[in-house]
């Protein structure tokens, strides 16, 4: 009856074991806060901060808004921009709708969720 007790106290100290390491593993929260692009002139930037705020431009026009994360995806609220002509300036950042994290790089997503441009962390 010893040896069934110890058997069976090894195989729960086993599985606990397993089951611990096992949640170790799945690694570090995703974190979209910081600043994604370079913000250099005619260039886009987002700067993503605690408590949902967004602002940076679309290389021509500032924008401000508001973000929420679920899992890697980052869903977009309201987001107002100023209104200049900037000529020569791809202002594609101004479409965004939703963005997915993929390491360092955020991918944007207009409305109907097809890729518009890429953002990297800086």
């Amino acid at each position: 009856m010893a040896r069934r007790t110890a058997r069976t106290a090894v195989a729960i100290v086993g599985a606990a074991a397993v089951l611990l390491l096992a949640a170790g593993c799945t690694g570090p929260a995703v974190s979209a806060e910081g600043t994604w692009g370079s913000g250099a002139d005619g260039k886009p930037q987002l700067v993503l901060e605690s408590g949902g705020v967004l602002s940076g431009t679309d290389g021509c026009n500032r924008l401000a808004g508001s973000w929420t994360l679920e899992g890697d995806t980052i869903e977009f609220g309201e987001v107002a921009s100023t209104l200049m002509a900037c000529e020569g300036v791809d202002t594609w950042l101004s479409g965004l709708d939703t963005g997915v994290l993929d390491g360092s790089v955020l991918h944007i997503l207009d409305a109907d969720g097809a890729e518009i441009g890429t953002l990297a962390r800086t």
